[in-house]
């Protein structure tokens, strides 16, 4: 008997892994799991402070769960990219900008001042962080003016270096970062959930660190400016900052062992990692044979997509068309991790890390278009599992060999845009 059941499309199936990634990653139902092993009973009045592109649900869950246990929260901050309602009337909503800081990022810094104010050293504070932390609540510290903090993120964004590098550049600079909300908040006891977005989920460079130490000395700092050809590109401002700490003339950010964090637990709730185990699992339930390539995938978005092609056009089946339905025996390779995007002065292009990695991709696919390469019947998703890929609101793209000639009859020169940044 045959199954009336028509294999489904590619884009069908990669949509299906993709919100299996971004169920096993959503904010919400990941702090609610982590807050359930809380202490039922609460003896400590408990303030929230949100912040990042994932403040908005963990604030939600979060008062939920206060809520289950006959508590409201004292007060508190939710810093995000959108406006939305409070979810509590003791909750203030701050919208930030992102991905570079602006008036909107200081104004939210301010906030979180007043709200880290009121947290005395009997209460508890609940930070909830997420990813876009460092630019939402982006403000410089003491003898740094915000346009050069600006700056300074402008240079580090089009830099190609990866996020855990930007951050420990970042950090050193930004009023919030290295430890010192954890330093405002002492000595009230402080519980940090946190969803990565970084890989390795490096706690330091989530959010650029706000509540953990920063191991990172400004000898390191510098000679990671230097070695990026960085150092003579920012301003001098920074340049005499680094070298002030550096003599001793200045404090260091806050270290290891430093009283700050003698009542502070930090506990990571969502990450990358969970997210690939999950389109793992749900790609086996759908039939296929699947395969972890990497968990780390790092490097410039445009050639890592061009890499990814080629390992892909290994995995073909020249019995389907191109774009036809997938079948028993397909096969699922997934990839984690965060490429960048090196951007030359002046570029105005717009598309983000995973569009340029996906039109890359294409290019190297559409080279398979007459089947004497291999590729048929190949697909590929890239995307964030926060649903916004750079500045768009587009989590991504689907690819596959038809996709670069496609572009092309729709009126656009696809290597251009390419060129430019502008997928």
């Amino acid at each position: 008997m045959t199954d009336p059941t028509p294999p489904a499309s590619p884009r069908t199936v990669l949509t299906d892994l993709y919100w299996a990634a971004v169920t096993a990653a959503a904010p919400g139902p990941a702090l609610r799991s982590a807050l359930g092993s809380l202490t039922p009973e609460l003896k400590r009045r408990v303030h929230l402070l949100a912040l990042g592109k994932a403040a908005h649900p963990m604030a939600v869950a979060a008062v939920a769960a206060l809520r289950e246990r006959g508590a409201e929260p004292a007060g508190g901050v939710v810093v995000t990219t959108e406006p939305a309602a409070p979810p509590h009337p003791n909750l203030t909503v701050l919208v930030g900008d992102h991905p570079e800081p602006g008036p909107n990022s200081r104004a939210a810094a301010e906030g979180l001042q007043l709200a880290a104010s009121r947290v005395h050293s009997e209460d508890e504070a609940w930070v909830l962080l997420s990813g876009g932390t460092t630019s939402l609540i982006g403000a410089p510290i003491a003898g740094v003016r915000p346009d050069e903090l600006a700056g300074l993120y402008s240079v580090l964004l089009g830099s190609g270096l990866d996020i855990t590098a930007m951050n420990r550049i970042r950090k050193r600079f930004s009023r919030w970062g290295a430890g010192r909300l954890a330093a405002a908040l002492a000595p009230a006891c402080v519980k940090n959930f946190t969803i990565s977005d970084v890989i390795g989920d490096d706690l330091a460079s989530i959010g650029s660190g706000p509540c953990v130490p920063d191991e990172s000395t400004a000898a390191e700092v510098r000679t990671l400016l230097t070695s990026a050809g960085l150092w003579e590109k920012i301003p001098g401002t920074f340049r005499r900052i680094v070298t002030s700490v550096e003599r001793g003339e200045a404090p260091e950010t806050p270290k290891p062992g430093d009283p700050a964090f003698r009542n502070l637990e930090v506990r990571l709730v969502a990450s990358n990692r969970l997210a690939l185990e999950a389109v793992l699992q749900r790609a086996t339930t759908l039939g296929f044979s699947s395969r972890l390539m990497s968990g780390a995938l790092a490097g410039e978005a445009a050639g890592t997509g061009r890499e990814i092609a080629k390992v892909l056009s290994n995995y073909s089946d020249p019995g389907i068309p191109q774009s036809g339905s997938l079948h028993k025996n397909s096969i699922c390779l997934v990839w984690g991790g965060e490429t960048t995007v090196t951007l030359a002065d002046r570029t105005t292009g717009k598309g983000g890390r995973n569009q340029e990695l996906a039109l890359a991709a294409a290019a190297e696919m559409g080279r398979w278009a007459d089947g004497s390469m291999g590729g048929r019947g190949v697909s590929l998703l890239a995307a964030g599992t926060d649903g916004r890929d750079g500045p768009t609101d587009a989590a991504g793209a689907i690819v596959d060999a038809t996709t670069w000639e496609a572009i092309r009859r729709a009126g656009r020169d696809p290597g251009r845009d390419l060129t430019e940044h502008n997928a």
